[in-house]
């Protein structure tokens, strides 16, 4: 039980952040916490360090936890690392798809349309990220969907802290164009297509912006759990 219960406050948790409802550089209080979530701060602190674990937040001895900031090299470095796995990854998917893993591709593509255009913000943020992880489920690879989610959960911090506009629209579009292109069986024109996706994310960030601040209050004030 106890175990689950930590699972429980880590997924919520990394929904919150990659939902944009805890931004980078708030406070994680270990008793709101606690209180929030109806369990020990045994159990909240274990969920913390598994969440730091995965470079999601940072522990301050003297201070606590607070949600990560991610440096702009490191941001740099994220996606450096998505491209190289991303590339591989759509060049082996290519290799062993079959029609129901890309009727179940366009599905996902169709889902992201129509929480877009329900002005789902929330359901659009999560399904535009889980794009990549759900190519690495239809693999059955879980080492690479799980590795996945860990970068993205990342990038979720990086592009909140550094995009200067949503880039949802574009970044559908992009999805279409590469299921398009496995859809025809393109190698060349799939992994061209993922790679200038990763480039377009992050030509949207810009660097020098004014970083967004945040309360737990005001997260857990949400849908948080």
């Amino acid at each position: 039980m106890e175990t689950s219960t930590t699972g429980f406050i880590v997924e919520s948790l990394t929904r919150a952040i990659v939902e944009h409802r805890l931004l980078p550089g708030t406070k994680l209080a270990e008793q709101k916490l606690a209180d929030h979530f109806g369990v020990s701060r045994t159990l909240v602190r274990q969920a913390l360090f598994q969440l730091s674990q995965n470079r999601l937040i940072r522990l301050e001895p003297a201070r606590g936890a607070f949600v990560a900031t991610p440096s702009v090299q490191e941001a740099r470095q994220v996606f450096a690392v998505r491209r190289m796995v991303e590339s591989a990854m759509v060049r082996a998917f290519l290799a062993q798809s079959t029609a129901a893993q890309i009727r179940a591709l366009k599905a996902h593509v169709a889902a992201e349309k129509k929480a877009m255009d329900g002005g789902d913000v929330n359901q659009r943020t999560e399904l535009l990220g889980d794009f990549h992880v759900r190519m690495a489920e239809l693999m059955g690879n879980d080492v690479l969907a799980q590795l996945l989610g860990e970068l993205i959960s990342r990038c979720a911090l990086i592009t909140l802290m550094y995009q200067s506009t949503s880039a949802a629209e574009h970044s559908h579009e992009e999805h279409e164009a590469i299921v398009a292109a496995l859809a025809r069986r393109d190698e060349e024109a799939a992994v061209r297509l993922m790679q200038e996706h990763l480039d377009n994310v992050q030509a949207g960030l810009q660097f020098d912006r004014e970083l967004p601040t945040s309360d737990l209050s005001h997260a857990l004030s949400g849908a948080l759990g």
